[in-house]
């Protein structure tokens, strides 16, 4: 997301959390559920705190103990650190701190309601998820023809062949010693899809999960009910599904089993800094950025964007001072992060997002806080204009990815902008249709956890599916699930496949962490240089038409601005792997 960038600087950063023990679970309650419980809410408070540019920390962590606050943990790389505190008054005994550039809340730890419901936040992520899970029907299991020249379910990859990937896989596979990090929900590290590219010993779970909002509602729902009753999940599983999807997207390996990823030979590492319930916060994120700088990481994928804020805005008059500040403070942590991990030669992509709106014009927000991190907040309508920054996507140095459907047209829900896009990538569209009508084939698909299925029931007593959207795929006595899904999400981790061969190609010897590296700057280059020229529509006000399955017809208008060289829907073009690495 990159129409608007903001300058950092030299600034350090201290996340300051309220809690000095996190109480979460992975294991999201039903949006009716109610969870008796009869504590009262800890009066415990999170917080942001951006230190002076030039100020010493040892100065920056002096007037944060004297304001009550306890500096428990400290991203050394950043200067963003983890702090509890029970003074209410925290935010306001630092300001105007000479060491002190802004506080803001982050969220509420330890807070147990009497009772509690589906969070707004959470109900707002399930809903940005609904855009991923659009194509599913009310039908039985799809019928599979495995294939019998390639991968048994390569023939269902319409995506690998847009972007010519199985023919670059004749010239370069992806090198092991090529690391792709995965920023996300996880990483199931057990895939028979995943498991042979899947580096368990690097990776790392960055977050905890989170029970209850500052209003006391479900985000994670409450500890107790995980099978193994702890709020810490290892570094090799994912409760949500798409960290492994995407994961699965950049590097399933050639197997003879299900699918293969666009470099199918790397090496993936799981970066988990997503919640289960969606949610992703500023500290994990930039945890697991700096992480992947320190141990010689070359791609990341991130496909999210940091809660609570759609859009960052640091001069909004919608917005509170309080609000302002942390929204400033999201901007100048991630980008100090991003700033770090490039330095450290992490080649940066993200998602261009789900909203279906042009970055680069003033939109309405309604969505954001989409998290309570004090009691009483909501989410609120907002102006915001193109200087509002979404994060990470539209950082410094950050590749950003819209999303195209089978027939190459922009998906009906990326969004775009002339100078925001850089590239554009498979991620599937259900109504790319030649009637306009739902047909899930036309998402991609990619790995998906065995538990996560059995847990919804997707799967029967035999291990076979039962929905449209899961597909199973076996090897003698070794099966594995794969499910349907489209997105942004899905375009990138496509693109990121594409650039880790890039370094695979053309990378030397990384003789600080072993393996390979290549300037990200170079991957970008190429990466950019080799996508495929697309035009704009004709016309460039370009009307998407959607039948769905309750009869109703939907329309929507997307404008397209640019040149075939670059424009808003396409950015440089269609990343293509052949060219990448085919000469």
């Amino acid at each position: 997301m990159n129409s608007a960038h903001v300058e950092v600087g030299v600034k350090r950063v201290i996340v300051v959390s309220a809690a000095a023990a996190v109480i979460a679970a992975t294991v999201a309650v039903p949006a009716q559920a109610v969870v008796p419980t009869t504590a009262e809410p800890a009066a415990t408070t999170q917080y942001v705190v951006l230190y002076k540019d030039g100020a010493a920390a040892a100065d920056a962590q002096k007037a944060i103990e004297a304001a009550g606050g306890t500096v428990v943990k400290v991203n050394k790389a950043v200067g963003l650190a983890t702090v509890t505190t029970a003074n209410p008054g925290f935010a306001s005994a630092l300001t105007g701190n000479g060491a002190i550039e802004g506080v803001a809340h982050d969220r509420v730890i330890g807070s147990v309601p009497k009772t509690a419901r589906l969070a707004a936040g959470t109900q707002a992520a399930i809903q940005s998820k609904a855009v991923e899970k659009a194509g599913r029907g009310d039908g039985g299991p799809l019928k599979v023809k495995r294939s019998v020249k390639a991968e048994p379910l390569s023939d269902l990859q319409w995506d690998m062949k847009q972007i010519h990937a199985e023919e670059a896989h004749k010239y370069e596979q992806g090198d092991p010693k090529v690391l792709v990090g995965v920023i996300d929900t996880g990483i199931d590290g057990s895939h028979p899809d995943i498991a042979p590219n899947f580096d368990r010993a690097l990776s790392r779970n960055f977050t905890v999960d989170v029970p209850y909002d500052a209003n006391g509602e479900v985000v994670d729902g409450p500890c107790e009910d995980e099978p193994d009753q702890s709020c810490n999940d290892p570094a090799d599983v994912d409760e949500d599904g798409h960290g492994t999807h995407v994961a699965s997207s950049i590097a399933s390996p050639i197997n003879k089993l299900g699918i293969s990823g666009v470099a199918p030979k790397v090496t993936l590492v799981n970066l988990r800094a997503g919640q289960d319930s969606g949610y992703f916060f500023l500290q994990p994120s930039v945890d697991a950025l700096t992480y992947a700088g320190d141990i010689g990481v070359d791609v990341v994928n991130m496909s999210y964007y940091i809660d609570p804020w759609l859009f960052n805005c640091v001069d909004n008059p919608a917005d509170s001072p309080a609000d302002r500040a942390e929204q400033a403070t999201i901007i100048n942590a991630t980008q100090r992060a991003l700033n770090y991990a490039h330095r450290h030669g992490v080649t940066l992509v993200s998602a261009a997002g789900n909203q279906a709106i042009d970055y680069t014009k003033t939109n309405i927000d309604a969505t954001s806080p989409d998290f309570a991190s004090v009691p009483g907040e909501a989410p609120y309508s907002r102006t915001v204009p193109p200087s509002c920054a979404s994060m990470p996507t539209e950082g410094e140095h950050v590749i950003a990815v819209s999303s195209t459907g089978i027939s190459k047209r922009k998906s009906y829900y990326s969004s775009y902008g002339n100078g925001f896009v850089d590239v554009a990538s498979p991620g599937g569209d259900a109504y790319d249709t030649p009637g306009n009508t739902r047909d899930i084939t036309k998402t991609t698909l990619s790995a998906y956890p065995k538990s996560l299925a059995i847990a919804n029931g997707e799967i029967d007593e035999n291990g076979d599916p039962t929905v449209d959207y899961v597909v199973k795929d076996c090897d003698g006595a070794t099966c594995a699930y794969y499910q349907y899904l489209q997105g942004t999400s899905m375009a990138s981790p496509r693109a990121t496949g594409v650039a880790a061969l890039i370094v695979s190609k053309y990378g030397y010897r990384d003789w600080r962490n072993g393996g390979k590296t290549l300037a990200p700057d170079v991957v970008e280059g190429i990466l950019k240089g080799t996508a495929t020229k697309t035009p704009c529509p004709t016309p460039p006000a370009y009307t998407y038409t959607r039948h769905l399955p309750s009869g109703a017809t939907v329309t929507a208008t997307h404008t397209c601005e640019g040149t075939t060289a670059s424009n808003g829907f396409y950015g440089r073009g269609i990343v293509d792997a052949l060219r990448a690495v085919g000469h």
